[in-house]
């Protein structure tokens, strides 16, 4: 057991950056999933080995042991009581940055809902907010309440009608795609491993990239879509924008901006990314076989200590 769980905990260093160099490859909802997913199952299993050298310790304890009537000791040897100590410390830290990270999410967009309901006029799925300050970004909604858009005065005064098409056709693919789930999903993976917080600026890149691509398409113009963002980056501000909005004007906009000018990316990869999807797709499985191998001896162990009397 001791070889097989650390491995995930040691595997993200290397994923992530294999990772963020694949996403660069691929297409933006191709490289959002990506990157989402390789944080989430990185982060599952990571706070699954954590979770068992805790355990594995704790089962050496007496007063445990006893609750199972085993028979000491039940973890194989080379899982040592510090190990297992600061296993155990971890998995507590992690377990507050899960809680505080998620009850940070629900505040801040439940604080921008009321920002927006108290101040802006509601016209279907648009919000307008008397503000003579640029800005507009998507926020999203909660059970029984669909997201919307939330513009300013000040950016519909800035951009023409064509641009304000291709901008509302941005944010409405941000709701469309929901991509509020991948931000929240990474938010709670950062919380279980640091190294995933080096996903995080790819990931929003992908998001924003996405969601050009789909305003390019709405409007059937890539030159009037990369307009419609690059004026509307120029006019914005993001200073009292919600944390828990996505807003056209984030990222690097003028990357975004050159992207849309070219031709969309081709599906099919070259070689060298494919052989790194597949070392990337090789080290996720590792890191989960490794976690449940470990999970395996550990119960191997509880039932050998079982049966001994």
């Amino acid at each position: 057991m001791i070889y097989a769980v650390w491995v995930p905990l040691l595997l993200p260093l290397p994923a992530v950056p294999a990772a963020r160099r694949l996403a660069e490859a691929l297409a933006p909802r191709a490289a959002a999933w990506l990157l989402a997913g390789t944080a989430v199952v990185l982060a599952v299993c990571s706070t699954a080995a954590l979770g068992l050298l805790a355990g594995a310790g704790a089962l050496r304890l007496r007063p445990v042991a006893a609750l199972g009537h085993l028979v000491l000791p039940v973890a194989a040897d080379e899982v040592t009581v510090p190990a297992a100590c600061g296993a155990a410390v971890l998995l507590a830290a992690v377990a507050a940055a899960l809680v505080r990270a998620g009850r940070a999410h629900v505040l801040l967009a439940e604080r921008a809902r009321r920002t927006a309901d108290a101040a802006g006029t509601v016209a279907g799925d648009l919000t307008v907010l008397d503000d003579s300050a640029p800005d507009a970004y998507a926020l999203p909604g909660r059970p029984g309440r669909p997201g919307r858009i939330v513009v300013t005065a000040g950016m519909l005064r800035a951009l023409d009608p064509a641009e304000r098409e291709a901008l509302l056709a941005h944010e409405r693919a941000h709701l469309a795609g929901r991509h509020h789930v991948f931000l929240g999903a990474l938010a709670l993976a950062c919380a279980c491993h640091p190294a995933l917080w080096l996903l995080r600026a790819p990931l929003s890149y992908a998001l924003e990239r996405w969601a050009d691509e789909s305003a390019a398409w709405a409007v059937g113009d890539r030159r009037l879509a990369a307009r419609a963002i690059g004026r509307a980056a120029l006019a914005g501000r993001s200073a009292g924008r919600p944390l828990a909005a996505l807003s056209a004007t984030a990222g690097p906009v003028p990357r975004r901006v050159a992207a849309l000018l070219h031709p969309p990316a081709p599906a099919r990869l070259p070689r060298p990314p494919r052989l790194l999807a597949a070392a990337l797709a090789a080290a996720l499985a590792l890191s989960a076989a490794s976690a449940l191998h470990a999970a395996y001896d550990l119960h191997g162990a509880i039932e050998l200590a079982q049966t001994v009397r």
